[in-house]
């Protein structure tokens, strides 16, 4: 899984990342700070489900702490965009050959309103700014479809070829299908033009990269703004945050001046503090007592449970234990999509595994279940295979 960070430039999408990940990224308030995709691990939180077992865990991925997992989950951090970036304007093209892999989209947006779409100073509008990325990303998409029109052209299997042509998208035969259909296309032998492969790719984004509105600068908004910007851009996910406080909280955290879990509407003091520094910590204090956090872990969260309808579990070797043949409890916490069957949580640990599975049981109520058992939200679940 990988969670493409993206807007125009100079939004806060770097400083996102570096809160989210903890890794270097170059922060500067002009343009275009970011030439070269930075790459990174961020963790979304679940509770862990050593709480109901009654025991410890021992992660081998992520962490545990005071019964919270932390499961990691890769993130990009590209170029910003600008308009006309399909036409390779800014660092177009590359910023969107970055974003090809990407399961899911976060945009982040200046919901103060003081830097416009070329990431200047300046009256913006960030309900534009996602209009226009988003048509920025069908145009680019849309042009890969145009201009390999008369390959199209020749082939029955019109939603097959789509798939081979967009490979780094990570497509779906069923998504295009989809796409096409909403759409009025047809998929056999292509002939779309400018304006019908828009609406294709338009509708094959929404599908396939769903995006989250990350309205940064929270703390520095006029009351009312968030609320707005959720009622002009119906049918988008828009959650607030201020990553500058989040990246600043869990340096403060990592420099053992506070005590901070990301997510959390508190810290605590851990070493005396005075004058400015006092000030900036009362701020911060003040900022996510009123708003129950930073929005930064809910904004992860949300694309990782909500958009992308991922649920945790907890493959183990021995159901009685809830361990590994190490002798780890609860050793990996795996993030699947909703709907995915204990086979095909077998075939993502080991092919052998899933070829030779028998059955697995649920290691919580110690059943056995079928193969083509729906796997739940905070499972514990054992392989049984006749595989060595």
């Amino acid at each position: 899984m990988l969670v493409g960070i993206v807007g125009a430039p100079n939004k806060g999408k770097s400083t996102l990342f570096s809160a989210l990940t903890m890794a270097s990224a170059e922060i500067a308030d002009y343009p275009f700070t970011t030439i070269r995709p930075n790459l990174g691990v961020a963790y979304a939180t679940r509770e862990c489900a050593e709480k109901a077992l009654g025991t410890r865990c021992k992660p081998r991925n992520g962490l545990c702490v005071d019964g919270t997992r932390e499961i990691p989950v890769n993130i990009t951090d590209v170029a910003g965009l600008v308009p006309d970036a399909h036409l390779g304007k800014g660092m177009g093209n590359q910023f969107l050959s970055d974003l090809a892999g990407a399961s899911a989209f976060v945009q982040v947006v200046d919901l103060s309103g003081t830097t416009d779409m070329h990431g200047n100073a300046g009256s913006g509008d960030p309900a534009e700014e996602v209009t226009a990325i988003r048509k920025e990303m069908a145009m680019w998409l849309a042009g890969i479809i145009t201009k390999h029109g008369g390959q199209l052209s020749k082939r029955s299997d019109g939603d097959r070829a789509l798939v081979e042509l967009l490979s780094g998208f990570g497509l779906g035969e069923e998504q295009v299908r989809s796409a096409a259909g909403k759409s009025s296309l047809s998929t056999s032998q292509i002939s779309w033009d400018a304006e019908e492969a828009y609406a294709f790719a338009d509708n094959v984004l929404a599908a396939s990269k769903p995006t989250i509105v990350a309205a940064n600068k929270l703390d520095m908004a006029d009351q009312g703004s968030l609320e707005r910007l959720s009622k002009r851009l119906d049918g988008y996910t828009v959650l607030g945050c201020s990553a500058a406080i989040e990246l600043a909280l869990r340096k403060a955290a990592e420099g053992g001046v506070i005590g901070y879990t990301p997510g959390a509407a508190s810290f605590t003091v851990i070493k005396e503090v005075s004058g400015e520094q006092r000030k900036a910590l009362d701020y911060m204090a003040d900022f996510i007592g009123r708003n129950k956090g930073t929005g930064v872990q809910q904004i992860l969260n949300t694309a990782v449970f909500g958009v992308l309808d991922n649920i945790v579990v907890y493959p183990v070797e021995d159901e009685n234990k809830y361990t590994d043949h190490f002798g780890n409890v609860l050793p990996d916490a795996l993030l699947v999509r909703k709907g995915t069957t204990a086979l095909q949580l077998a075939a993502r640990i080991h092919t052998d595994l899933a070829q030779h599975m028998l059955y697995a049981i649920d290691a919580k109520k110690k059943l056995k279940v079928a193969k083509d058992y729906v796997l739940k939200d905070g499972d514990v679940i054992r392989i049984v295979s006749a595989a060595r």
